[in-house]
């Protein structure tokens, strides 16, 4: 027979019991980690020395005040970062309430039965006492309801499943964080390049205009004839539609950046142009090694997704095995009110119940089999995110290694195209080439300068890659 003792020491127990794990062993998957990163060949040879990526904030790594200001101002207003943030605070709380069925739930309860039968109620059995006349009677009690002694480690199972949910939409908040504060330098960056080409196109503008109206007046007086007349023109043209299209598209690159920030960037934070291409720090170090790939946060998401099915199968597998639930009250009952404490009154309740699956049509293997698949899928997820991880950071070195032999040759080419377009003037002037040289010249040279434009932003945009992709922007 159970005595109150006992029934508070089975309660007591409740509350420390911990089942053993049917979840299989996690052991990290390393087929898809490779050895290095890529050196040698058009990949920069990293410095001995190099620090970690991911220890250089990106207030350290963005050196134009204006940009930081827009950077900061994003990380306080994006909409997408919101909504990270509320998915991470969303899978908290859902760890919280899974984590909360490994303990019973204490509920206090109270009661009073007014009634002409003694035998109405169940508890009426314990009073003495009988006949028609009316009878009060009054309880109040302390118990959980149906907890489940987790044997076998179904609960705990669960509630190890939903942590590493909850991690790992952290870690989704982490790698949004640093992809807003790239796309945002991107962004700006890029609006940075388009001022430039809009100058470069009104300078060219002006240059053409001149060309296009001292060769109309040729025609006219009959110095040259119509083709070179609607050569010049032709040239006047394509700089007045490149101007056209570059205010569009700077128009279309401020609302982007608005976008990305969450709010309307005021004029005086904008770019003006590249500059000396001074945004960014311009010599990034990089840690070869490829366990930058392991600390990457969106790789760290995957393995937490992964651990978390590896817990579900804990779960499915537990579920197989008896379930051995406790109901439990303790309390007091009298006929009185005034006595509902006095000596006597005091009672209590113990109910075990064992649950055995017997026959279930295979739902429960079924179950299992599922688990088990999940995790599959999630160990391909997880190496698809290391094989990305590695494909975006080689990407990034293999243009850090060629970008400034790039910046090198169109350098000389610009200047050796406003050189030859200089000297295929001077040489129309004297008689000695014709007007379609120069006009051709000409055209050589607002091509070249804009390539050069492009060349500049590839290079800053892709400093701003490789600081992503290795993981930066966590501080």
């Amino acid at each position: 027979m159970i005595n109150h003792k006992s029934l508070i020491a089975l309660a007591a127990a409740t509350t420390v019991l911990a089942g053993c794990s049917l979840a299989p062993t996690y052991v990290r998957p390393t087929e898809a980690v490779p050895a290095a990163l890529p050196q040698g060949g058009v990949y920069p040879a990293a410095a001995t020395d190099a620090p970690d990526v991911s220890s250089i904030g990106w207030r350290e790594f963005f050196t134009d005040e204006r940009l930081r200001h827009v950077i900061a101002q994003g990380l306080e207003n994006n909409r997408d970062l919101r909504i990270a943030a509320a998915n991470a605070l969303q899978a908290r709380e859902r760890y919280r309430i899974q984590r909360a069925d490994r303990l019973p739930t204490i509920n206090a309860g109270g009661s009073a039965t007014f009634t002409d039968s003694p035998t109405s109620g169940s508890a009426t059995g314990a009073i003495a006492g009988g006949g028609s006349k009316d009878l009060e009677i009054y309880s109040a009690d302390v118990g959980f309801s149906a907890f489940e002694l987790d044997l076998f480690g179904r609960v705990r199972s669960l509630s190890t499943a939903a942590l590493e949910q909850y991690f790992a939409t952290e870690e989704a908040q982490r790698t949004a964080r640093i992809s807003i504060i790239a796309e945002i330098a991107t962004a700006w960056l890029t609006l940075a390049a388009d001022q430039d080409q809009l100058q470069l196109s009104r300078e060219t503008l002006r240059a053409f205009e001149q060309t296009r109206a001292l060769t109309q007046a040729q025609f006219r007086s009959g110095v040259v004839s119509e083709l070179e007349a609607r050569q010049a023109d032709t040239n006047y043209q394509a700089a007045r539609n490149d101007i056209a299209v570059l205010e569009t598209r700077i128009a279309q690159d401020k609302n982007a950046l608005d976008l990305l920030v969450g709010a309307p960037v005021s004029a005086d934070l904008l770019p003006d142009g590249l500059g000396r291409g001074e945004a960014t720090l311009q010599n990034l170090p990089a840690d070869l090694s490829s366990e930058v790939l392991l600390r990457r946060p969106d790789v760290l998401q995957a393995e937490h997704q992964l651990r978390s099915e590896n817990a579900n199968i804990g779960a499915a597998r537990a579920a197989m095995f008896p379930t051995i639930s406790l109901t439990a009250a303790f309390g007091t009952i009298s006929t009185a009110l005034s006595g509902l404490f006095d000596k006597g009154s005091f009672t209590y309740s113990a109910s075990p119940a064992l649950s055995l699956p017997l026959f279930d049509s295979g739902r429960r293997r079924a179950d299992v089999r599922l688990a088990e698949a999940a995790k599959k899928g999630a160990i391909a997820s997880y190496e698809r995110a290391i094989q990305s991880a590695f494909r975006e950071v080689a990407d990034a070195l293999a243009q850090r290694g060629t970008i400034d032999e790039q910046i090198a040759a169109q350098t000389a080419r610009t200047e050796s195209a406003l050189v030859a377009s200089r000297l295929s003037e001077a040489r129309y002037r004297v008689g000695v080439d014709s007007f379609l040289v120069t006009l051709d010249a000409q055209r050589t040279a607002y091509a070249s300068q804009q390539q050069f434009v492009i060349t500049r932003l590839g290079r800053a945009t892709n400093l701003v890659e490789l600081y992503r992709s290795l993981g930066g922007g966590l501080k």
